[in-house]
């Protein structure tokens, strides 16, 4: 036997020799078996997550301060106790704005300041009125409470809904559920991108995504209004709201791929649906919400879709700047990120490959 071989047989050469440790944790990192193996246990931590936050959000709503409008005379004693009442029934405090007559009250309904007037203009009786598109689920609590404490104060309680919601969408939930498949459909669309077409150059990806986003808002809005007729939709600001929503996702996607790479879908999912979608009033008002849900909530691309939407369709004329703007500037500040650290990404390195 040559002596070669017979040193190889006896295991002491040197490609027989046990390998360090930094060689077999340089091993292992490029195994695809040690992302696989964090891929289980990051699962598992945000399966457990996302049962506590939709529970934590969803499973008993309690109101905790609840903005609404008074119509009174100075010192109205049965105004006062019923409002008493409904704090202590409520187990909430009620935010009480006070309007010298019932159109300034009314005018603050539109202007999405209050969720309820209550007029106790007359001895001995309130009148309550609700607006279900300000917030279905704050309605609901506050018809549920006032003819109790009615009874209980020695009071007659008129209930009266004055700004329904429309009638395909009684819950006022379709808004929230189109809302949540623009930012879904938003960063899936720009994994899928990540995925399928990997050597789209940065300035292409960007173009790609805004072409995504119109297509797939239009069809999202044709879908819920011309199909389902659930919602009756200003049609043409309801479909580039939804657009500039799947924009804004796709960047905040694109923007964390740069900045962390493979793992971006970890911080998106978190910021996006762990974080955005029980905090977006969509589901449950943002009164009935925990207080820092409900904070959180607006400054986040599902809860600013859901209140710029939402306004379009029930408030026409009374439109707030600050949904619209926290949207453009999740959009803005994700692209000038992504831009600025393109050389990252895989599309620009293979972009540069080719021109070589």
């Amino acid at each position: 036997m040559p002596e070669s071989e017979a040193h190889d047989t006896g295991g002491h050469g040197a490609h027989r020799r046990p390998p360090t440790r930094a060689e077999r944790w340089q091993a292992a990192r490029r195994s695809p078996f040690l992302p696989a193996t964090v891929l289980v246990f990051i699962i598992a931590v945000v399966a457990g997550l996302f049962a506590w936050s939709y529970t934590h959000a969803f499973s008993d709503p309690v109101p905790h301060r609840v903005p609404v409008a008074v119509v009174a005379p100075h010192g109205t004693a049965h105004g006062a106790a019923f409002l008493a009442g409904m704090e202590k029934a409520l187990n909430a405090s009620l935010d009480v704005h006070g309007y010298p007559d019932y159109a300034q009250a009314r005018n603050a309904v539109e202007e999405q300041t209050v969720f309820a007037i209550f007029d106790v203009r007359q001895e001995r009786t309130v009148t309550m009125d609700v607006s279900s598109a300000s917030g279905a689920s704050v309605a609901q609590v506050l018809e549920q409470a006032a003819p109790v404490v009615g009874q209980k104060v020695g009071t007659d309680v008129t209930v009266r809904d004055i700004k329904p919601n429309q009638r395909g969408d009684p819950r006022g939930l379709a808004i929230f559920y189109i809302a949540l498949a623009a930012v879904v459909l938003g960063f899936v669309g720009a994994i899928q991108m990540n995925v399928h077409a990997k050597e789209l150059t940065p300035g292409q990806r960007i173009v790609f995504t805004v072409a995504y986003s119109l297509l797939g808002a239009f069809t999202i809005a044709a879908v819920v209004d011309w199909l389902l007729h659930a919602v009756d939709l200003p049609f043409v600001s309801a479909w580039l709201t939804l657009a500039l929503t799947m924009f804004a996702a796709g960047m905040v996607f694109l923007m964390f791929a740069v900045l962390i790479g493979r793992w971006a879908i970890i911080p998106t999912w978190g910021l996006m649906v762990l974080i955005g979608n029980p905090s977006s009033g969509g589901a449950v008002s943002w009164p009935l919400l925990p207080p820092l849900l409900g904070a959180v909530g607006r400054w986040l691309p599902t809860g600013a879709a859901i209140s710029a939407i939402h306004t379009e369709v029930y408030f026409t004329g009374r439109l707030h700047a600050f949904p619209f703007l926290v949207l453009a500037g999740w959009a803005l500040v994700a692209s000038t990120v992504f831009w600025l650290f393109k050389h990252r990404h895989p599309g620009y390195r293979s972009a540069v490959e080719r021109s070589e």
